[in-house]
């Protein structure tokens, strides 16, 4: 499987992609960043985005994107930001037919360092270690790009799964029960 990892931001949006299955070394495929000028319009920066990320997805051809999922922050200012660059990198998925997957910042940091609260120094460790790299990733939203394909690249499988349970359980559900009938003993009559 090979995931296009996206860091979403406007100023820095990291995209990062990595080649592999659970259970085995994963190798990293590229790793970057879209850079938009902070005194550009807002439209200007979006579209610099949408270039960037179409541009990932010529070269590198993943199989899905993975996408960090934007939680609520004090700052509503640089979470709108980062809503926006997000829903760049989603349309420019769906565009392509490719499957989307959000996951949460501590849910990426959990999957490669082990702790829901590591630090952007452990993350971008733990990547360096996780695809044999010389050195961490630079900038921070670069490495966060790949912890993120990570994440996904171990987390799917079961995901499927429980997506497939949901499934069989919904149709289970929909289908029609038919009632069933206490079976009546027969009793033979004497002649």
């Amino acid at each position: 499987m090979r995931v296009l990892g996206v860091d979403p931001g406007l100023t820095r949006c990291g995209v990062g992609v990595v080649e592999g299955v659970a259970g085995r070394p994963l190798t990293m495929r590229g790793v970057g960043v879209v850079r938009t000028p902070a005194d550009a319009e807002l439209g200007d920066r979006l579209v610099a985005i949408e270039r960037g990320i179409e541009q990932w997805l010529d070269e590198h051809r993943p199989d899905c994107v993975a996408v960090e999922r934007v939680f609520a922050q004090h700052n509503v200012r640089t979470v709108m930001g980062t809503a926006q660059a997000s829903a760049v990198a989603m349309l420019c998925a769906a565009r392509r037919g490719l499957p989307v997957a959000l996951h949460t910042p501590s849910e990426v940091k959990a999957a490669v360092s082990g702790s829901g609260r590591a630090d952007k120094a452990q993350v971008g460790a733990m990547v360096t270690r996780l695809l044999r790299l010389d050195a961490p990733p630079k900038p921070a939203d670069a490495a966060d790009a790949l912890a993120l394909a990570i994440c996904h690249i171990w987390r799917a499988p079961a995901a499927n799964r429980l997506q497939q349970a949901h499934a069989a359980a919904t149709a289970a559900r929909a289908t029609p029960r038919v009632p069933r009938t206490a079976a009546v003993p027969v009793r033979k009559v004497p002649r």
